[in-house]
């Protein structure tokens, strides 16, 4: 039980580092938490900074979630009572947490979608070929980023029953359908200004939009 506490332990600290504010301390000390939508995500560095700027928060967010799931869980630890499959899940769980309510910057990081895609990535990476899919469709067709996002989140516990696979008892699916509502959760702003009406819409990456 121990060891597994540390690696969560582990993990959280690593998701805890939020790329875009690492970044942010190498551009003038910038905080994009005081531009635009206020969040530390990649999309509102891109909106505030630029592709440079976001790119760079991209790789250390889903790198992040990538050492969280495929490295921790393997750290030289006791590995007494552990499987390495739901290791794996928890530790993943932990990094995207971390991200959100980041120690090292007061509890106020991201969304956890970008250390969501990492973690995926070393769990199932067809389950990530179907989210990434899935949120470059909507992303097409509707234009919201946020919707994009969600709808790929959901995606990932519904492939992890119809895949083979143990189903409802395998840790693909608990972790998908956990962080499908935590990403809901981290949402909550969007999903409001969804129904209102007022969300942000990226009308360049809109299908109609380009054939005008």
């Amino acid at each position: 039980m121990l060891a597994l506490v540390i690696r969560i332990l582990v993990a959280y600290l690593l998701g805890s580092l939020i790329g875009s504010l690492i970044v942010g301390k190498f551009y003038g000390g910038v905080d994009i938490r005081k531009s635009g939508s206020g969040n530390a995500g990649s999309t509102n560095a891109l909106r505030t900074q630029g592709k440079v700027f976001a790119l760079w928060v991209i790789i250390i967010d889903v790198g992040k979630g990538m050492l969280a799931a495929g490295v921790v869980p393997y750290l030289p630890l006791s590995h007494a009572f552990l499987n390495p499959g739901w290791t794996a899940v928890i530790c993943g769980a932990a990094s995207i947490v971390g991200h959100v309510f980041p120690v090292f910057f007061r509890f106020h990081g991201g969304k956890g979608a970008a250390t969501f895609l990492g973690v995926l990535l070393m769990l199932a990476w067809p389950a990530l070929i179907l989210a990434l899919v899935v949120w470059a469709l909507a992303l097409m067709l509707s234009g919201y980023v946020s919707l994009s996002t969600l709808l790929a989140a959901c995606s990932v516990p519904v492939y992890a029953l119809l895949a083979p696979g143990d189903g409802f008892a395998s840790p693909l699916f608990w972790f998908g359908f956990a962080m499908a509502l935590f990403i809901l959760f981290t949402h909550r702003s969007n999903i409001r200004r969804l129904v209102t009406g007022s969300e942000n819409r990226f009308k360049r990456a809109m299908l109609w939009h380009r054939q005008r």
